[in-house]
C-alpha cells in the first residue's frame, strides 16, 4: 500500500542527491565549456574563495543565534501557554501565524521594519531618543546584520519550537509537580529539576529543526541582504555562484557540502540532546 509513496519519496530525494554528488566533482561552467571531471577542484576553489569562506563564518553565527534564541523563546512561550486562561486559543493562533508565512513574505515585512528611510525600528528608536538620525541596520556591520536577519527566521521558527515544547509539557503528569511542591521545591527548582529534563525530547527536536533551518537560511538573507557579503549565508552564496556566476560545478559542491554538514550536525545534536523519557 505504501510502496508507490515510498518510490515517489525516494525518487524525489535520492535522485537529486546522487546527481548533486556526481556533478560536485565535475567542471560544469556555462561560460567555460566543455564539462569534464575535476576531482576535488571545485572544493579547492570553494575554500580558496574569501567570499565563500566569509559565508561559512556567517552561517556559523546564524546557527548560534538561531538555535539559542529559538530554544529560549520557544521554552518561555511554551511555559506561558501551559496554563489555561481566557483567550488561550486565540493566542495560540497568533503564535502559530509566523510559522505559516513563507520566508520571502517575512523578509519583505521585516525589510519594511528595518528600512533606513521610513522603517518602524528607526522611527521607534528615534522617538525614544536612542538614535539621533535614521541608520542602515543591515549591510554595514557583520554581527549586527546577521543578528537582525536571524531574528526574522527566529520569528518564523519559534512557533514550531513552542508547539513542540508545549506538547512535551502537557505529557508530564500533574502528580510529578504535586510531589515536588509537597517536598518544598520552589519555582526555579521545579523548572530546572523536573520540567527541563522531562521535555528534552521536544527540545531536541526543536533544536534540530532550528539547526537545519539556520544552516540553510536563504529567503531572509536574499530579501534583506541581497548579494552583500556582510551577512551572506552558504545558501545565498550557492545561489549566486550557480545562477549568477553560472558555475554549476562549484554550486553543486557547495550544496553537497551543506548537505553533509547539516546531516552531521543534526545527528550530533540529537545524540547530545535527546533522552528517552518514561513516566
Amino acid at each position: 500500500m505504501v510502496a508507490p509513496l515510498l518510490v515517489f519519496i525516494l525518487a524525489l530525494a535520492l535522485y537529486p542527491t546522487v546527481l548533486t554528488t556526481i556533478d560536485a566533482f565535475m567542471h560544469i561552467d556555462a561560460l567555460t565549456p566543455p564539462n569534464h571531471f575535476a576531482g576535488f577542484g571545485n572544493f579547492t576553489a570553494i575554500f580558496s574563495n574569501p567570499e565563500i569562506r566569509q559565508s561559512f563564518e556567517n552561517t556559523g553565527w546564524y546557527v548560534l543565534f538561531g538555535v539559542m534564541l529559538t530554544l529560549v523563546l520557544g521554552t518561555a512561550f511554551g511555559l506561558l501557554l501551559q496554563r489555561r486562561f481566557r483567550g488561550r486559543g486565540v493566542v495560540l493562533a497568533i503564535v502559530i501565524l509566523p510559522w505559516a508565512l513563507p520566508g520571502v513574505v517575512e523578509g519583505v515585512i521585516w525589510s519594511w521594519i528595518y528600512d533606513p528611510t521610513f522603517g518602524v525600528l528607526n522611527s521607534v528608536l528615534k522617538s525614544l531618543h536612542l538614535l539621533s538620525q535614521y541608520q542602515l541596520f543591515i549591510g554595514t556591520r557583520q554581527i549586527e546584520s546577521i543578528l537582525l536577519t536571524s531574528l526574522v527566521q527566529v520569528w518564523q521558527i519559534t512557533p514550531l519550537a513552542t508547539l513542540l515544547v508545549l506538547a512535551s509539557l502537557q505529557s508530564i503528569p500533574g502528580e510529578v509537580y504535586e510531589a515536588a511542591r509537597v517536598d518544598g521545591a520552589g519555582w526555579w527548582q521545579v523548572i530546572r529539576r523536573i520540567t527541563l529534563p522531562l521535555i528534552r525530547p521536544g527540545l531536541a527536536i526543536a533544536a534540530v529543526e532550528a539547526l537545519v533551518l539556520s544552516l540553510n537560511i536563504f529567503d531572509q538573507v536574499y530579501v534583506l541582504n541581497a548579494g552583500a557579503t556582510t551577512a551572506s549565508s552558504v545558501m545565498s552564496v550557492t545561489y549566486f555562484t550557480t545562477f549568477q556566476g553560472l558555475n554549476f560545478g562549484q554550486g553543486y559542491a557547495l550544496s553537497l557540502l551543506a548537505t553533509v554538514v547539516t546531516v552531521a550536525l543534526s545527528l550530533g545534536a540529537l545524540k547530545v540532546l535527546y533522552r528517552k523519557v518514561t513516566f
